[in-house]
């Protein structure tokens, strides 16, 4: 089919656009706009690393500027269609699950429906960590990528790409429809039919204001895709075309800061700025208040505060040898380990209120069970084996007493695994029980019996422990949708339990020597890398936009809470020992993006981050102005909360403070990982 510039034109393509003037907020035809359009394809097989290549042509007919929304969708046999736009959207992100929950995320149904289900969605290229909507169906798997922008460049709009050099001028954005049976991908964007900031803030559609694409009478604008159709055995193939394009749009974070430095700073921080005498433990958050400090104590045994916070902390003082960090830590875990028992479930408490130890932490109201959470109390466990290890490898210091502890713990553990080998969501505070399930939390249990069992040699439980594994890969991992980890959440999908899983495979590895865990653990770790920014997006609102701060390196929390955040940070040492054992040099590549992340994303003098000290980090950036909920003293928005968070800056030390601190430099050169 050819139009009138001689050039072939779309056939599977539906090409449809939105005028800021008109009063409906449907897409009409092109024609009705008074556009004309046309789309080469020029070459390519349509597989992830040679894509057909498109080259496509917008041009305004019109005398008079137009402004609006060009959406180009692309459609394919549907049938029973999973979903894949990274960080964004997974399947059917539980689209198939009860919708009626306190925490609200994007999920994707058929049918005429209530928010946060629809049939449709439309969403600004930077709530995506990688420019791709992608598509899973009976064997097949469809795809197109595209610049996540426009920028200025010798007069004319260009896509953005690596390297170039130009002024921005617009966001696009991507869809996709499961009422339709399509993906697209839009100049100028529209977050529809809602804009999700987070699990508790959703705001309507807007009518198009800002997020316009505009053209001047007679102007053409020219971009390009990449098309992918091809046969798979599942959707796991979906990470060959994720790699392509991380390599078709990376940018390296900025340099700041250096290893060491970093580690020696953020541990400091905590140490002099997060630690609460009275609990034994760390704070979940310290803000600066009239030339002292206040402190959001939401005292816990893991997750936002406690043994996440203080085992990396053991780690910098062990490292630096400092011995004032260490006891600190190692109070904080004594403490835990001697008083937090719930005698009744043979479980330790989650959370402490007013010096009493309970279930009842920040989250509680948040879940619908109540309970121990095995989030919480697997990821308990597996630290306190991480101070034992690092304890006895550094100061041959033995405490048997944390080993007993873990061991009665994960004792009881095992016993309360369903049919399908999973651990418990929720166990009961009166017997230890498992009362709910479906959810990739128990990962963390997983991991800690790994962990005991590579320590102790102990082998009572390993095939149960491999059968577990696999019901996890089967059910979670190899459909890319782990759901459950976070308790803030409603079961949405996340990046957090992904954490767990890498950790426990690899000890199963180091177990038994079987490849399998191997190639587990690096779709494990594919899938952590699609929730992990792989450009860095032009930032807008301060203070990320005034000192540069990447999003490349940096991994979204969950599809329900948006914001890149550092617990992903804690892998490196993981990540190193997959390519000891592989030569993987797309997984070293990435390592090289997260420790250069970590490096620059706390300050490295005070007030940088236009708050704190020296050392102090958050949890929350804002690689996307559609996230924004903090704001300045004078009431203009900010792209980052104003506190130091302990566990936030902790995962970075966990990450730089392992295995491979003593050889980091000589280790990293050697695997051709920059940092």
């Amino acid at each position: 089919m050819k139009d009138d510039w001689g050039v072939s034109i779309y056939m599977e393509f539906i090409l449809t656009a939105r005028s800021k003037e008109q009063e409906s907020i449907d897409y009409l035809t092109l024609q009705e706009h008074g556009l004309s359009a046309s789309i080469e394809i020029n070459d390519g097989d349509g597989t992830p690393q040679d894509p057909y290549h498109a080259r496509a042509w917008i041009r305004n007919d019109n005398a008079i500027k137009w402004s609006g929304v060009i959406h180009i969708e692309t459609q394919f046999a549907k049938i029973n269609p999973r979903y894949f736009l990274p960080a964004f959207m997974y399947g059917r992100n539980r689209g198939e699950a009860p919708q009626n929950v306190p925490n609200e995320f994007p999920r994707i149904r058929e049918g005429n429906l209530n928010r946060p289900s629809s049939p449709w969605w439309m969403v600004r290229a930077d709530k995506l960590s990688h420019p791709a909507a992608l598509v899973y169906d009976t064997d097949k798997i469809y795809g197109l990528s595209a610049s996540p922008y426009f920028i200025y460049k010798n007069g004319s709009k260009e896509q953005w790409e690596p390297e170039a050099e130009g002024a921005f001028y617009q966001y696009g954005g991507y869809s996709c429809s499961l009422s339709k049976g399509t993906i697209g991908y839009t100049l100028g964007y529209e977050n529809a039919p809602w804009l999700f900031i987070k699990s508790h803030l959703v705001k309507d559609r807007v009518p198009l204001s800002d997020n316009c694409f505009e053209l001047e009478p007679g102007e053409t604008v020219e971009f390009t895709l990449n098309l992918y159709e091809f046969n798979a055995k599942s959707e796991l193939e979906i990470y060959d075309v994720i790699q392509e394009v991380y390599y078709n749009y990376h940018q390296n974070p900025r340099k700041s800061s250096d290893v060491k430095t970093t580690v020696t700073d953020l541990a400091q921080a905590i140490h002099q700025d997060g630690w609460l005498q009275d609990e034994l433990n760390y704070a979940c958050q310290v803000f600066e208040d009239n030339g002292g400090l206040r402190y959001n104590n939401l005292i816990s045994i893991s997750w936002t505060n406690g043994l996440p916070a203080a085992i990396p902390v053991l780690m910098a003082g062990l490292r630096l040898g400092n011995e004032s960090m260490r006891a600190q830590a190692l109070s904080c875990i004594t403490n835990i380990v001697e008083h937090s028992m719930n005698p009744a479930s043979g479980l330790p408490y989650d959370a402490c209120n007013s010096g009493k130890w309970c279930i009842n932490g920040w989250w509680f109201d948040g879940v619908h069970t109540p309970g121990h959470s095995s989030y919480l109390v697997g990821q308990a466990l597996f630290y306190i084996l991480k101070a034992y290890d690092y304890e006895k490898r550094f100061k041959n210091c033995s405490h048997e007493d944390w080993l007993a502890f873990v061991k009665a713990v994960l004792m009881k553990i095992e016993q309360t695994k369903n049919t399908d080998n999973e651990y418990p969501y929720i166990f009961s505070e009166k017997t230890g029980a498992g009362i709910e399930y479906d959810s990739f939390s128990g990962t963390w249990c997983m991991a800690a019996l790994a962990y005991y069992y590579w320590l102790t040699d102990d082998r009572t439980h390993l095939e149960s422990l491999k059968a577990s594994e696999k019901h996890y890969y089967e059910s979670y991992v190899k459909r890319m949708e782990c759901y459950g980890a976070p308790l803030d959440t409603d079961k949405a999908v996340d990046s957090e339990g992904i954490l767990a899983y890498i950790k426990a495979v690899k000890f199963l590895h180091a177990l038994t020597n079987e490849e399998l865990y191997l190639d587990h653990m690096r779709d494990a770790i594919c899938y952590e890398f699609s929730f992990k920014f792989c450009y860095n997006s032009p930032v807008k609102v301060p203070p990320l936009s005034s000192i540069g701060w990447s999003s490349c390196g940096g991994s979204v929390t969950s599809t329900a809470n948006p914001h890149i955040h550092p617990m992903s940070s804690n892998l490196v040492d993981e990540l190193l020992y997959y390519v000891d054992n592989r030569d993987d040099q797309y997984i070293r590549d990435r390592i090289s993006d997260i420790i250069g992340w970590g490096c620059q994303t706390y300050n490295t003098y005070d007030l940088e981050f236009d708050h704190g000290k020296k050392g102090w980090m958050s949890e929350r950036f804002c690689y996307s102005e559609g996230l924004v909920t903090e704001t300045y003293s004078d009431g203009s928005p900010a792209s980052t909360w104003f506190c130091l968070m302990p566990w936030a800056s902790a995962s970075i030390i966990e990450g730089m403070a392992g295995d491979y601190w003593d050889k980091y430099i000589l280790k990293l050169r050697e695997m051709k990982i920059e940092i």
